[in-house]
């Protein structure tokens, strides 16, 4: 006898019912369909990378959580983000790229953390950067805010708030204040939203920071206001560094980019909270919140960074970018219960034949199919209840009879599956109907 093994996938791994996969699949589009209305191209890194390229850096967390393994004499691991594939990618192609080099990359990647409740170890990241040879024009950093907001308007967000702020003069703050580890001081800042005030200054504090500095650290990232009172209040600071005050100009002209392009202030503000802890900031950082739904977090960040690829070539790659953690987005809408109708089928109808007009049925989809009109044939014998079961099961809202009298009179019975009427159709009437439903 057979041992029948139970159905099951691995922890922190994901998979969806039909309808919930229709629905992540038209997050997919939109966002990818933006992406492509900039100007992005296309483009898909494998999953397995040599362990050598996609560890270059070394160390950390991150290559404590990446899946690594062998076979015969390859040592390779999974990618656990897109921006070191591209780093890769770049580097190895970068005689056959045009610069700025804009691409974007949908897919998944792998990453052995702790499973919990709405992170996975298998996950999807929607990702845009614009990569530079030697320089990239600040107005870079402007046009990403354009396409962020246009993306979540799309998916159908109208309260949304995207946070920028400047690595540049948080850093310069923070030397101005004499504070040597500007880093780690980042790090903490970073966790401001998630730890309170208290805790960032005790840790703060912890770091070796004077009680005075921490306030002062605090002090400057409560600075409030609309963009034009914010960066007032930067420059009255006076504070002299070089590198606070490049931070300064830079947001000003982000800011002015950002309106150029269309985004108002009721989409955007600066945030001085906002560092971002990834080590490779070193410019313009931004980070998204949907107002309907703060408890979800960042649902889009991003940022500029100054070198790209410098594990892997010499050449100087400027870049900026942001990504969307789609797995994450969607598992916190639908939990969130946000999306309110789920469809359960792609086809506008269903072909229903009764008795022997299985051909009649099959000559009538391909005509509705060469309209462009998706539709689907049951097959299966059984009473015409059945087959309307079927249907409702499917959310199919149109039904199409094909029996003796259809085939004979050539008007065929369309149903309502919602209301139950039917009606009798030519055919180019059906067609015409369908097109418009």
């Amino acid at each position: 006898m057979t041992n029948i093994v139970t159905p099951s996938i691995l922890p922190g791994f994901n998979e969806y019912l039909p309808e919930d996969q229709i629905l992540f699949n038209n997050m997919m589009d939109t966002i990818r369909h933006n992406y492509e209305s900039f100007g992005f191209l296309p483009i898909d890194t494998p999953v397995l990378e040599k362990a050598q390229v996609l560890l270059a850096k070394g160390g950390g967390d991150t290559e404590k959580q990446v899946y690594r393994f062998s076979k015969g004499d390859t040592d390779m691991a999974m990618r656990f983000d897109l921006t070191v594939p591209l780093a890769r990618y770049v580097a190895q192609h970068f005689s056959e790229l045009s610069f700025p080099f804009r691409r974007y990359h949908i897919a998944k990647v792998y990453r052995g953390e702790r499973n919990q409740k709405g992170r996975y170890r298998e996950f999807y990241q929607c990702d845009i950067d614009i990569i530079g040879n030697g320089s990239l024009a600040i107005e870079n950093d402007g046009e990403i805010p354009a396409i962020i907001c246009r993306t979540f308007r799309d998916l159908g967000f109208d309260d949304f708030t995207l946070r920028i702020n400047n690595r540049k003069l948080l850093t310069g703050f923070y030397r101005y204040l004499g504070i040597e580890d500007s880093l780690s001081v980042l790090r903490i800042v970073d966790k401001l939203d998630k730890i309170g005030i208290e805790k960032t200054i005790a840790e703060l504090e912890e770091l070796g920071l004077s009680e005075d500095s921490a306030n002062r650290i605090m002090q400057f990232i409560a600075i409030e206001g609309n963009t034009q009172e914010v960066l007032k209040a930067l420059k009255a600071l006076e504070i002299n560094d070089e590198l606070f005050s490049q931070g300064v100009l830079e947001l000003e002209q982000v800011v002015q980019v950002i309106e150029l392009f269309g985004v108002t202030e009721k989409d955007y503000k600066i945030d001085l909270s906002i560092a971002r802890g990834l080590d490779y900031y070193t410019g313009t950082v931004y980070e998204t919140t949907l107002d309907e739904y703060p408890e979800i977090g960042s649902v889009c960040s991003g940022g500029r960074y100054d070198n790209l690829a410098d594990y892997y070539t010499k050449q100087s790659l400027p870049g900026v970018g942001i990504s969307i953690g789609l797995s994450r987005l969607f598992f916190k809408l639908k939990e969130a219960g946000h999306f309110k109708d789920s469809p359960k089928s792609l086809i506008k109808a269903l072909i229903i034949p009764m008795g022997d007009n299985n051909n009649e049925a099959i000559s009538l989809s391909t005509k509705l199919q060469d309209n462009g009109i998706a539709c689907q044939i049951y097959l299966e014998s059984g009473k015409i209840n059945k087959k309307f079961k079927y249907a409702d099961q499917l959310g199919v809202e149109k039904a199409i009879i094909v029996g003796a009298e259809e085939v004979e009179t050539g008007l065929w019975t369309l149903r309502d599956m919602v209301t139950g009427e039917q009606e009798k159709l030519s055919e180019n009437d059906l067609i015409s109907l369908l097109k418009n439903v």
